[in-house]
């Protein structure tokens, strides 16, 4: 078992509220992320699971189990913190298994746990070594496998990837997601990156300010986001946004004279989002809307384009990495209707 439910859960530092009435529920074997800006209180909301903080009011239950008031120990859950916390005296084998003599485990059933912690993470090979003699990325699952040989009802994830450089980020990022798969456990991880928010989680719960701005899956987030933060937040390149405008109850009008054919619809729309992806670059002669290229972006595949486009501004379009895009080239774009997302004047999706 490893359900762990949140229930109007509430923390103020002094007159300072950090989390305000949060409540959620992570299921048994759900991997859950929390993602959200610096200071939106992701760190704080994990602390209070594990028990390293005090709620200020609300409750915290483990299986159905009221386990606000207990400490950290007692909760049955481990923790993997941003930094690897290892001691650097002992071997690989030695921090994998301390936490096992600490609480008077055999001999025999601690070098089981450990040489299956260490298989299952690849660190057979490196059991004798110290931790100074391992990269970054080895150091981390060290602190994995300390987690694991706890058999906990669920393990919580601090940041655990900010530490690494880009390239040693997605391999342990694919090795937590293999680790999850393999244990079937209950995972609740931190990040502030969306891009791993999206790649791992079964369920994103989107934080802003101490508050929930919406819960679900990668793709419910990215599909149908609830207000313009989830719609910013969520994807890369972000959503665009453009300008609050007027409907007439069949197009949106902007400024010198433009306008967007989007039909009749349910509510009044006041801003339109659309992804660089359902932006389609075109001859001027087919056009929606006219352009004019201010920056480009070569990623390979794709082009990361900037387009200023007048009475709207500047819109981000994502386009074939195979087309030659000079600054100050004038450019048509097609928007595709199907994919826009229509926003009230509140920024709350209609």
């Amino acid at each position: 078992m490893g359900t762990i439910e949140l229930k109007n859960v509430t923390k103020s530092f002094g007159p300072v509220a950090v989390i305000k009435g949060v409540s959620l529920t992570a299921e048994e074997g759900e991997f859950v992320v929390f993602v959200g800006p610096s200071g939106c209180g992701k760190s704080t909301l994990l602390r209070l699971i594990a028990g390293l903080e005090e709620t200020s009011g609300g409750s915290i239950h483990i299986d159905g189990k009221d386990v606000t008031e207990l400490d950290p120990y007692h909760r049955g859950l481990s923790m993997v913190f941003q930094s690897y916390a290892l001691y650097p005296h002992m071997t690989v084998y030695g921090n994998i298994a301390f936490a096992l003599k600490t609480a008077g485990i055999a001999k025999l059933e601690i070098d089981r746990k450990v040489r299956a912690a260490a298989e299952t993470l690849k660190l057979t090979p490196y059991l004798d070594r110290k931790p100074k003699d391992l990269s970054g990325g080895q150091r981390q699952r060290v602190a994995i496998g300390r987690a694991i040989v706890r058999q906990p009802k669920g393990f919580l994830f601090d940041e655990p990837l900010s530490n690494l450089d880009a390239a040693l980020r997605t391999q342990t990022r694919i090795e937590i997601a293999n680790l999850h798969k393999e244990l079937g456990a209950t995972m609740v991880y931190v990040t502030h990156d969306q891009i791993e928010a999206m790649t791992l989680a079964d369920k994103i719960v989107v934080l802003n300010d101490g508050e929930v701005m919406q819960i679900g899956s990668p793709k419910e987030l990215y599909n149908a986001p609830k207000n313009t933060f989830v719609a910013q937040f969520i994807g890369s390149p972000k959503m665009n946004l453009l300008p609050r405008a007027s409907y007439d109850g069949a197009a949106m009008h902007y400024g010198d004279g433009v306008k967007i054919d989007i039909g009749p619809m349910d509510g009044t729309p006041s801003i339109v989002g659309v992804r660089p992806e359902d932006i389609s670059l075109c001859p001027l002669g087919e056009a929606e809307l006219s352009a004019t290229v201010t920056h480009n972006e070569f990623h390979g595949a794709d082009n990361n384009v900037f387009v200023s486009v007048p009475g709207i501004g500047s819109l981000n379009v994502r386009a074939n990495g195979k087309l030659d895009l000079q600054s100050d080239q004038p450019v048509g774009l097609v928007l595709d209707k199907s994919q826009l997302h229509y926003f009230d004047e509140n920024g709350v999706r209609i």
